[in-house]
């Protein structure tokens, strides 16, 4: 067995563990950083999930470190693709013109960014990335973890890594469970959070809806109809309680009205800026910001509500190995059934039915059939922390005073998003709720007893609630910098995250050093924390009908 000694271990090479890699490496530490697939990441690559952002990205008040990733994927495309001299010379250029962000772009362009990112501190020997590997054990000494068991997915290989400070980054809060770290997983009751729409008892299956995403490009006249899965005529025929009909449909659920709503593919002219169709809302390729002669055909990305899979939760009680892949493929297979349906069943916008043009793209995913690497996770099991961020510190509806989210004085970073939860495992509907601009507090970053392992996923201290919105790619990243941050700071002064928590003195040092240096905010300026952005932001959510948590399973 191979043995690794590093200054920082992080395991998972999603957006936070690659923020907090990134980070950890500037500011001096050597850090091995382990992926589960090929492609560092996440939701943002191996997930196929465009950025879901906030309408103050492309404003100063966002981490210096996400807004370069942006700019670098900008220039990426000037460098390397037909752009229109229109879209090149444009600032703000984003590539797909999707309705869901300011920059819709291919999944494999975010790869290649974060290889640039990474490729200085790779080859200066400050990082090294372990690419198929997943943690299979952890040892642990009191409140310590002292070393993660690795294994090479191709090979069976083992290794087992050492560091004083260990990041879990993984989709799933994987080292949570391995090393006995205290967590939660699925809803917290009213009870418990005091939260007015958590659970009325506490849940370990109510998870949010993973999805299975998958690139589209359209080619009328041509015939790309995939073989029809196994499970095709289930998801056809069979309502849930809370969905308005089957899955297979054009008919989803309007989170402002609480009811159906049909939402078509195509409703108009493919060339248009923005449609409110399913093409245009996260579109990652229009075909306008390109030369026609190179490029004549959209691409869009499914991340759609008929697609999310909430029969069956991958974690918690009674779930092992084999339940979770079972769930993983029933996700897969609902997202080939939609596709199939799409290209032979769908009614279409101009009359008749299917789509037999819509074609799967595998070269922008890196796989063979076409779909992400993995299952896009919006839950994963998180720390019970120090500090746990309720609904009621960032909910309008929780807030009346206007005065914004509540402000910590131990903040590490900063995010806006909706509370935003999909239909879950254990039946329950949307929950969207409306949020002040909030702040990341150390708090959350602190298991309530291990000393040397910290989160950097949708792992922190967040209920089931608040996940729905501290979980989305500029937090994460944020997150990531933060605990990157206090790890070097930890290193430097020869002391763990928990002493720093414990001093006011070293939170205001781990709050200079990362808007000095790393260039993160940790506080929103006062107009913009006040702000609800449905009413004062052009194309932002509007306000929402408040929802009832509507339960299906006892």
């Amino acid at each position: 067995m191979t043995e690794l000694k590093t200054d920082l271990l992080v395991v998972g090479g999603g957006l936070g563990g690659v923020a907090a890699a990134l980070t950890a490496a500037t500011l001096g530490l050597r850090v091995v950083l382990t992926e589960e697939t090929d492609w560092l990441g996440g939701q943002l690559t191996a997930q196929a999930v465009p950025s879901d952002e906030h309408p103050w990205i492309e404003t100063p008040h966002v981490s210096a470190g996400y807004a370069d990733l942006r700019t670098r994927v900008r220039d990426y495309y000037r460098r390397n693709y037909a752009l229109t001299p229109e879209a090149a010379a444009d600032p703000t250029l984003n590539p797909g013109l999707g309705n869901v962000s300011k920059l819709c772009h291919e999944p494999r362009v975010g790869v290649a960014v974060i290889d640039e990112l990474l490729a200085g501190w790779i080859s200066a020997g400050r990082v090294s990335v372990r690419y198929h590997h997943v943690p299979v054990a952890a040892e642990v000494d009191g409140d310590h973890v002292t070393a993660v068991t690795l294994r090479d997915t191709r090979t069976g290989e083992t290794v087992t890594a050492t560091a004083p400070l260990i990041v879990d980054a993984t989709e799933l809060g994987d080292l949570l469970e391995l090393a006995g770290v205290e967590h939660v997983i699925g809803a917290e009751s009213h009870d418990q959070t005091g939260e007015p729409y958590a659970a009325p008892v506490a849940d370990p299956t109510d998870q949010q809806a993973i999805t299975w995403c998958f690139p589209l490009e359209y080619r009328p006249g041509e015939d790309h109809t995939v073989a029809k899965p196994a499970s095709y005529d289930h998801w056809k025929t069979h309502v849930d309680p809370f969905w308005p009909g089957p899955q297979l449909s054009w008919e989803k659920i309007d989170i402002h009205t609480m009811s159906g709503k049909v939402n078509r593919i195509f409703e108009g002219d493919l060339d248009a800026v923005r449609l409110p169709d399913l093409w245009h809302f996260r579109r990652i390729r229009a075909r306008t910001q390109f030369r026609r002669d190179v490029v004549d055909t959209d691409i869009s990305l499914v991340n759609w509500p008929n697609i999310d899979y909430w029969e069956a939760p991958l974690l918690g009680p009674g779930v092992d190995d084999t339940a979770r892949e079972t769930a993983l493929q029933r996700c897969k297979e609902l997202s080939l059934s939609y596709l199939h349906w799409m290209q032979t069943e769908a009614p279409r916008h101009d009359g008749g039915t299917g789509y037999p043009g819509l074609t799967l793209r595998p070269d922008l995913t890196g796989t063979g059939d076409g779909l992400a690497k993995y299952a896009y996770i919006r839950e994963a099991r998180r720390i019970q922390a120090r500090f746990t961020v309720l609904e009621q510190h960032v909910a309008v509806v929780d807030r009346p005073d206007g005065k914004g989210a509540e402000q910590f004085a131990d903040a590490v970073g900063v995010g806006h998003y909706n509370i935003d939860l999909h239909p879950s495992a254990a039946g329950v509907n949307y929950v969207n709720l409306e949020t002040y601009p909030f702040q990341i507090p150390l708090g959350a970053l602190l298991p309530v007893r291990v000393r040397n392992l910290l989160p950097a996923n949708k792992n922190i201290g967040t209920t089931h609630i608040t996940n729905g919105c501290y979980r989305l790619h500029p937090v994460e990243w944020s997150i990531g910098e933060a605990v990157g941050a206090l790890a070097a700071l930890c290193h430097r002064e020869g002391t763990e995250p928990h002493a720093v928590g414990d001093a006011p003195a070293r939170v205001e040092d781990l709050q200079r050093l990362l808007t000095g240096t790393v260039g993160a905010p940790v506080q929103w300026p006062d107009d913009i924390r006040r702000t609800r952005p449905s009413q004062t932001v052009k194309n932002s959510t509007p306000v929402l009908a408040l929802p009832e948590r509507r339960v299906r399973r006892a």
